[in-house]
């Protein structure tokens, strides 16, 4: 199976400049071992997190608004809910630390792959959008635990946002374990 930008999304962006974001497609990945360095600061960290968990939600909507099959429309309730309550976690928390998030762009790979599924989702139906939908939650949970664990965690200077990013990780563990329950019964 490809492996979808998300995957290296949010390492991406840890180590590259904003400038240089707009090399960062998968038909430019030599690109990404030339550009220059950049700091990934908690107002940054705020934003990511942000906007992984609209992701999310958005993808979830559109499969439950979608998809006939049960197993899915429960995993997309359950992403709804519970992306819903961690989205805001964050943005209260950003609030109480008078936190403006520093959104990363358009330019950013996890935005761009955001927009790829999108329209992969908007243009398939059936099982077809059933089996796009659960593959693309598998790898979206694996690379947030990976980002999380790998970047955003250890870049992460303030203690309640390091708290927060903490708490939550095991929801992230949980989802993607859910979703390769619903795969598997979907690739039956």
């Amino acid at each position: 199976m490809k492996k979808p930008m998300i995957a290296v999304a949010l390492t991406i962006f840890a180590v590259t400049s904003a400038n240089a974001q707009a090399a960062l497609t998968p038909a430019n990945a030599a690109a990404r071992a030339n550009v220059a360095p950049r700091a990934l600061d908690d107002p940054t960290i705020v934003a990511i997190f942000d906007a992984a968990n609209t992701w999310d939600i958005e993808t979830s909507e559109l499969a439950v608004k979608k998809s006939k099959n049960k197993d899915v429309t429960m995993f997309a309730d359950m992403m709804i809910k519970d992306h819903t309550a961690v989205r805001k976690l964050g943005r209260d928390l950003a609030a109480k630390l008078k936190v403006t998030p520093t959104p990363p762009g358009k330019d950013f790979a996890l935005y761009i792959d955001h927009t790829d599924i999108m329209k992969k989702l908007n243009s398939t139906t059936g099982a077809e959008f059933d089996k796009a939908y659960i593959d693309h939650e598998v790898t979206y949970h694996q690379a947030v635990i990976d980002a999380v664990t790998k970047t955003l965690l250890p870049a992460t200077q303030n203690a309640e946002v390091k708290d927060l990013e903490t708490k939550v990780a095991p929801n992230f563990v949980a989802h993607l374990a859910a979703a390769k329950a619903a795969q598997t019964k979907i690739d039956k």
